[in-house]
This record gives C-alpha cells, sequence and structure tokens, in this order.
C-alpha cells in the first residue's frame, strides 16, 4: 500500500513496514535512515551548499556587467585593468562571504539551544532528541502543549485531543484514538487514528508511530502548494524602497557620465567601465554583510543575557518595540503558587473541598496548570479507591475541567475551574455538617461577595464542585449541570521582586506595557498596587466582547490592564494595536498563545513554555522575567543603530564623491578617476566600515524605541553629500591651477583626497553628538585611521602604486590635504548639527 495510505493499514504491518516494534527503534537503524531520509523538517529551506551562496554573490549583475566590461578592456590589449578589476571584484566578494557565513553560523548554534525535542524510544528506552532527528519507524510520546513532531498513527490514547487548525482550520479540539486495524478514511485529516505534524497536542496523552517525516508530511505538501511565506517585516519593506532608490540614482549617474565621455570622444570602452565603476561605487554593496553581521553580533550578546533569537530579523522588531503586551503568572509574579487555604461555603477550611480538588487534579490528563501543581504538592490524598472512566479537559470558553472517577460506593463527576463559571453549572450548595441546599441568588451573591473579598487580598481562587451520577460511565457537556457547589481553593503567587523594576525600566525606555491576563480584576488590581504599575482604565473580557473594533482602539491607549480575557481576545487586541501603527511585542507560554505569538510584530516565549509557543515565538527567553525582554530591547535597539550608521555614511559618502566625478567630467578632457582606480576606493572604504557592527551607541540613541527611517536615510544622503563635492572641487581647483597636475598626478591626488575624507567622515557622522563628545569603540578608531594611512602610502609604493596608475605626491600636497581634512570635518559636523535640527524641528 502507497505510504500516504498508512492510516489505512493495521498497526502490526506498519511495524513490518517500517522495520519498527513496540520498543522502537536503535540508534544504528535511525541513523541509516537519517541518511535516507534526511532531517524531519518541513517548512525550512533546504540548507544552500557552500558553492552555490558563494556563486549568488558572482552572479550579482553589476559585478558580471563589470567583468563583462574588463574582459571587452581586455580584448583591447588592456590585460592589466581585466586582472586588477578581477582580483579586487573576487576580493570583495569572499569577505563579504566568510564574514556573513560566519555570523549565520553563530546564530545557526544559537537557535540550536531551544529547539523543539521529542520523547523518543531508542534502544528501548525513552530520551529526549531534537525533532529534526526524528525518523520513519520512531516511537514517540505526546502530551498537553506538545506540537505533533511529524505524521503518523497512534499505538495508544488517553483523553487524547489535538488542534488541526493549521492543518484543517477546524477551530475545536479533535478527539483522536488508536486503531489496530487501521481506519477506513480516505483522506489523513478525517482518520481518528491519525495525527499530522504542526498539530498541537491540547489534551491527554498519547504515543504515536512515526510513519512520515520532513517534506513527506502533510504539513509540508499544503506549505508548498500556498507558497508558504512570512510577509516582509517594515525593515525589509524599507530596505526594498533604499534599494530602488539607489537603483535610480545609479542608473542617472551613469548615463550623464556615459553621455560626457562619449561627448569628449572617450573610447567607448573605458567609458563603460568607468560609468559601471561608478555604479558598484554608489551602492552599499557591503549593506547585506554589514547588516548579517550586526544582527547576528546582537543575537550572540543577547544569548548571553539568557535571550535567543530564532529569527535575525526579530533583532530590528524588538529594537522597534513600543507596546509590550504579556501575561501576569511567572512574569509579574514569582510562579511559586501555593495552595494557601481551601474553604467552605462558610469560610472555614475543609478538608472535603482539598480532596475534590486534589482527585479532580491527579486524574486530569491535560496539560497540568501551576494551580493543580500547588494543589497536588499541598497534601496527598489516597487515591486507590478511585477509578477515572472519563473527562472533559480544560478549555478556554468552559474555563473549568470535569472528571468522571468510580469509587467504592458511587460514581461521581468532580468539577473545578474559575468561579463565576463553576457557579453557572451549580444547582444546590454543600453545607460544613455535609448536607445541602438549593443554590439560591442570595447565596449566590454571598459566595460571589466571598469570592470578591479573597481576591481584593490578592488570593487567586478556583471553585470546586460535585455530584453523584448514577451507572453512566462517560460524560458530556450536557452533563455539567445540577452540581452541589463545595467551596473554593484559595492560591498566593507573590510578585517578583525584579518585576516592579523592570516594569519601570520599560516604562522610561518608552513601551508601553499591558497586561493580559485570565484572572479576575480584583486579583490583578492587587498585583499593580504591590508593583506600583498604574493599570489606567480596565477591560474585562465581557466588556472586551461587547465593543467594536474602532470602540477597542478608542480605549487602547489608556488601558493597561485586560482581565478575564481569552486567547482569542488577547489575538484582538494585539491585532487592534498593530491597526494603531504600534510595534507590539507579545509574552506567552501557553498552548492557546501561539494565534497571539504569530500575530505580534515580535512574539517572545520561554524556553519552559508549551511547544506551541515556542514554536510560534520568534525570540525565546531563558529566563521567564521581565528584566530579560528589557536588556533584550536595549540590543535590539543597538543594533538597529549601527546599521543605519553604516548605511548613512556609505550612502551620503558615495553619492558625493560621484556627484563630483559627474561635475568635474564636464571640465576634463580625460576620465577623472580609472574604473581600477574607483574599484580600489570602495574596496579600501568598505574595508574601513567592517567594525562598524561592534561600535559603541550613544545612549540618548537608543532611549526610546528606534525604527528604521528610510526617509531621513534619503534625506541625509542628499543633505551630506554635496559637503564632500565641495570639498572635492576645491582639491580639483588647486591641483588644476596652482599645482598644475597632470592626468596621473590628478587621479592620484585626487584618490588620496575623496578616500582620506570619505574615512574619516565616519566620526562625524557615527554620532548625533558633537565629533569629541561620543568615543568610538577602538575597532572603528584603528581601522579608520589604518585605511587612512594606506591611503596615503599607496601611491609611495612601487610595485602597487604603479599597478593603480599612481604617482608620489609632492610636499605642497599634503599642506593642502591637511586643511582640506581639517575644514572638511568641521563643515560635516556642522551641516549634520543642522540637519537633526530641522529634522527635530518637522517632528
Amino acid at each position: 500500500m502507497a505510504e500516504s495510505e498508512f492510516w489505512q493499514q493495521s498497526v502490526s504491518r506498519l511495524l513490518n513496514r517500517l522495520s519498527s516494534s513496540s520498543a522502537g527503534l536503535s540508534s544504528k537503524e535511525a541513523q541509516q535512515l537519517q541518511e535516507r531520509y534526511g532531517a524531519n523538517i518541513a517548512l525550512a529551506a533546504r540548507p544552500t551548499p557552500t558553492w552555490q551562496r558563494l556563486a549568488r554573490r558572482f552572479a550579482n549583475p553589476l559585478v558580471l556587467v563589470l567583468l563583462l566590461a574588463s574582459a571587452i578592456s581586455a580584448m583591447t590589449g588592456n590585460f592589466p585593468s581585466l586582472a586588477i578589476v578581477s582580483s579586487i571584484v573576487a576580493l570583495s566578494i569572499l569577505l563579504d562571504f566568510s564574514q556573513e557565513a560566519r555570523a549565520l553560523h553563530a546564530v545557526d548554534a544559537l537557535r540550536a539551544q531551544v529547539a523543539l525535542t521529542a520523547l523518543v524510544l531508542r534502544d528501548g528506552a525513552e530520551v529526549s532528541l531534537p525533532v529534526a532527528r526524528l525518523v520513519p519507524g520512531d516511537i514517540v510520546r505526546l502530551s498537553a502543549g506538545d506540537l505533533v513532531p511529524a505524521d503518523g498513527v497512534l499505538l495508544g490514547s488517553r483523553n487524547f485531543f489535538v488542534n488541526q487548525a493549521l492543518l484543517t482550520g477546524e477551530s475545536y479540539p479533535v478527539e483522536k484514538s488508536a486503531r489496530d486495524n487501521g481506519s477506513p478514511a480516505a483522506e489523513i485529516s478525517q482518520a481518528d487514528n491519525a495525527v499530522l505534524a504542526g498539530t498541537a497536542v491540547v489534551a491527554g496523552s498519547a504515543t504515536m508511530l512515526i510513519c512520515a517525516t520532513g517534506r513527506r508530511t502533510a504539513l509540508a505538501d499544503i506549505a508548498n502548494l500556498l507558497g508558504r511565506k512570512q510577509p516582509p517585516t517594515s525593515f525589509e519593506v524599507d530596505l526594498r524602497h533604499f534599494s530602488t532608490l539607489i537603483l535610480r540614482i545609479t542608473l542617472v549617474l551613469v548615463l550623464l557620465v556615459m553621455t560626457e565621455s562619449l561627448w569628449f570622444h572617450r573610447a567607448w570602452s573605458d567609458a563603460l567601465i568607468f560609468s559601471l565603476a561608478l555604479a558598484v561605487g554608489l551602492t552599499p554593496e557591503l549593506l547585506p554583510m554589514i547588516m548579517t553581521i550586526t544582527l547576528a553580533r546582537g543575537a550572540v550578546h543577547l544569548a548571553r543575557q539568557k535571550v535567543i533569537v530564532k529569527s535575525l530579523p526579530a533583532i530590528h522588531n524588538l529594537g522597534a518595540m513600543d507596546v509590550l503586551c504579556t501575561d501576569k503568572t511567572g512574569t509579574l509574579t514569582e510562579a511559586a503558587i501555593r495552595l494557601s487555604r481551601h474553604l467552605d461555603v462558610a469560610g472555614n477550611e475543609s478538608e472535603r473541598v482539598l480532596e475534590l480538588a486534589w482527585l479532580n487534579s491527579h486524574f486530569e490528563s491535560g496539560l497540568k496548570s501551576p494551580l493543580d501543581d500547588a494543589i497536588l504538592a499541598h497534601a496527598k490524598v489516597d487515591a486507590s479507591f478511585w477509578h477515572k472512566l472519563d473527562e472533559l479537559p480544560f478549555d478556554f470558553e468552559r474555563r473549568r475541567v470535569s472528571v468522571l472517577l468510580e469509587g467504592p460506593s458511587e460514581r461521581m463527576l468532580i468539577m473545578k475551574g474559575a468561579p463565576e463559571s463553576v457557579l453557572s453549572s451549580c444547582a444546590w450548595v454543600e453545607q460544613p455538617d455535609g448536607t445541602r441546599q438549593p443554590l439560591t441568588e442570595t447565596v449566590k451573591s454571598q459566595l460571589i461577595a466571598q469570592f470578591q473579598d479573597f481576591s481584593q487580598q490578592g488570593y487567586r481562587l478556583l471553585s470546586v464542585a460535585s455530584r453523584s451520577v448514577g451507572a453512566q460511565s462517560t460524560i458530556g457537556a450536557t452533563d455539567e449541570r445540577d452540581l452541589v457547589f463545595a467551596g473554593f481553593a484559595a492560591f498566593l503567587d507573590p510578585p517578583k521582586a525584579s518585576a516592579a523594576a523592570a516594569l519601570k525600566g520599560l516604562c522610561a525606555a518608552g513601551i508601553s506595557v499591558k497586561i493580559l491576563t485570565g484572572d479576575n480584576e480584583q486579583v490583578a488590581r492587587h498585583l499593580c498596587v504591590e508593583l506600583d504599575f498604574d493599570p489606567g482604565t480596565m477591560i474585562t473580557g465581557s466588556e472586551l466582547e461587547k465593543l467594536s473594533d474602532e470602540a477597542l482602539i478608542g480605549r487602547l491607549r489608556e488601558t493597561h490592564l485586560f482581565c478575564r480575557v481569552t486567547p482569542q481576545q488577547k489575538l484582538r487586541v494585539i491585532l487592534a494595536l498593530k491597526r494603531m501603527g504600534q510595534t507590539v511585542g507579545f509574552l506567552g507560554d501557553g498552548i492557546n498563545d501561539g494565534p497571539a505569538l504569530h500575530a505580534a510584530d515580535v512574539g517572545i516565549s520561554v524556553n519552559m513554555a508549551t511547544d506551541v509557543a515556542k514554536d510560534a515565538a520568534e525570540i525565546v527567553l531563558l529566563e521567564k522575567n521581565l528584566e530579560v525582554v528589557h536588556a533584550g530591547v536595549m540590543e535590539g535597539r543597538r543594533t538597529i543603530v549601527n546599521t543605519g550608521k553604516y548605511v548613512l555614511m556609505a550612502s551620503s559618502a558615495n553619492f558625493g564623491n560621484i556627484v563630483s566625478m559627474v561635475l568635474v567630467g564636464v571640465i576634463l578632457p580625460f576620465l577623472p578617476l580609472l574604473p581600477i582606480q574607483v574599484l580600489l576606493t570602495n574596496l579600501i572604504y568598505d574595508f574601513a566600515q567592517t567594525a562598524i557592527p561592534v561600535d559603541h551607541v550613544d545612549a540618548e540613541a537608543v532611549a526610546q524605541p528606534v525604527h528604521w527611517d528610510i526617509h531621513l536615510i534619503q534625506r541625509f544622503m542628499v543633505f551630506m553629500g554635496p559637503v564632500s563635492t565641495v570639498f572635492d572641487v576645491v582639491t580639483f581647483g588647486v591641483m588644476l591651477r596652482v599645482m598644475h597636475a597632470d592626468e596621473v598626478l590628478f587621479r592620484t591626488g585626487w584618490f588620496v583626497e575623496s578616500l582620506v575624507t570619505q574615512i574619516l567622515m565616519v566620526f562625524a557622522v557615527r554620532t548625533r553628538r558633537h565629533l569629541f563628545a561620543s568615543r568610538p569603540h577602538w575597532l572603528v578608531a584603528f581601522l579608520a585611521l589604518g585605511a587612512c594611512g594606506l591611503t596615503l602610502a599607496l601611491p609611495f609604493i612601487p610595485l602597487l602604486g604603479s599597478w593603480f596608475k599612481f604617482v608620489p605626491l609632492p610636499p605642497i600636497y599634503f599642506i593642502l590635504l591637511s586643511a582640506v581634512v581639517v575644514v572638511f570635518l568641521m563643515t560635516s559636523e556642522l551641516v549634520k548639527r543642522l540637519f537633526y535640527a530641522h529634522a527635530e524641528s518637522k517632528r
């Protein structure tokens, strides 16, 4: 039978076909299957071979045209031009490739730290392995909160429910169970014995036999059909616009230079090579490398602060984030929840309430919450007389869980959940003496008042109820009625010691924090008071349900606390914030937080979260602490600022130099620079900028959310570029009128002046402060000054000087150069200050 119909086969036949057994595979067998089937990765792109990644850089249109033009030049007898240009292009490409490869390797190593794992039977023992290492024939244990790692069939199950919305669009969980003889279903999504990669386990436990992995899964098929691709981030969109701008300017300038050259009857091959060299000079071709290195360096720094980045562009969004939506438990509180009291309806300590709550938590097969753990840790109840028959798992609509137990003398349904939800299912109240009375409106009001009183003191409450069910052995939603209300279980979760300072730090950094919690408003308000956090106005889940999207947007600026909200309502809040133009982060770790994590600009989870949450998040915290988030935000901002520095410097300096070449082309009968000299200028300048990713960042530059401002970069390029043009023209005039320079001396002198001023411009442009008020990183200064030294020395090095057609410069030139450099830096500083002052006045 075809592999796509594995769910229709008997378990014994499948085990035989996959050469597996109830004890799973051996390590040797798994290794052989891994080599045959490859990594169990359904959606990730196949790794690109090294030779292909290198070849793509040579496939750059500008590089190809430049090499072609050099070849044409060589055909006319100019072989040195071909050799030198090819060497410069190859050196630049290799520099880009090696730096980016090192950066990506570091990021891959970090991503592996938070890779999803699964409990697998290997060599007859249960071990935890990365999901990517699973192969057909493996036997995997699944429980609530896990993502199904591959396609397969169930060998055993217990109250097992999965959410298949990713693949089928079904919004409600579907029950799955084992079938020894297979399922007759024609479609895999309809087979109740099959589970599919990417679906989420919401309740129960099971053992599965993997039948299809990686790109052979249904998830991979759907992804291929849809051409699954994440929408571009604002950073990527702005970068695309910037690239388009550079391309347009390049085309215009190249046409101008070609026209000038042909007008003056210069050799068309020289004019072509020169024009293309200018195009390469204008393009900030190191931008991809600078971006990758800067982001990767940020990722490594974040890892030291217990923040793992799964996607490099997420660092940009982290730095741009201006709203953080977070849950309460474990983030603002210690998550060391303990059961403090167990009370009957009269407010007395009750062992009966404790026993019912303990039995419910003990037999619950879904994902146990911290409240369940606290109940089970509080005491030990003898459950040997009880046997579980059925269960209605917890969901966020009902907000309760029910178990059906069989005891020595009766079958009993025990319910535990949110007080208002449990009360709605009750018709009776159990008195301290064991008798019961009707749950009247008066009694219900008294219980609600008791609940609110404890909530105002900071307690989290669950209610417990039960009833006998006669002989039935299963329960459904209609059985959750006419219960006897027993009492409350009251829990304390103290605020985290660091939370108050972290909240203040985030607010001071320009980030609005919004608390989205399923707890009631009294508990949440009490916590806000303890943390000295202003919740503003508050919205409950029931109020949110009644608000239109427009009305919700109108209240969001003043609302910082959302109580009793469901996962769907959290998603709605996040989408509304994004509609307002905010960059939104969401911190979540639950099964149902996946949609909100996907929708947020920055999805943040923790390493101990459910697989569903970890898989959906782009940022994974090794410690659930807002201080860690704050540190990550600041690193993200530094990363954006340093990326922007390179673009500002490269675009403005190159733009100014190329405008100078267009202008001087009108008055000179020869090319102002040879093509190989233009390329050498570009190579030395780019080398001087490779330290930008490690540069220091001014405190005020990261005090508020930082966005990639493409319009500011465009204006800066046009504003600052002509400054270098002015000094280039002065240099032209002195060299032609005073020094009476010939072609070779002119090109040498302009090469040195334009490159030195272009490199030293980094010290003015890298900061908005005064030139000497911001200290650059030592490596930035070292490379800049070293590149200037190399530029000054080149004309005096016999072999290199003759290769690039340079001649030694006379002493008078260096007097001119010193004056030009000093005045240039002073003018650049003045123009920079005027530019930013004008930009601030326009805000």
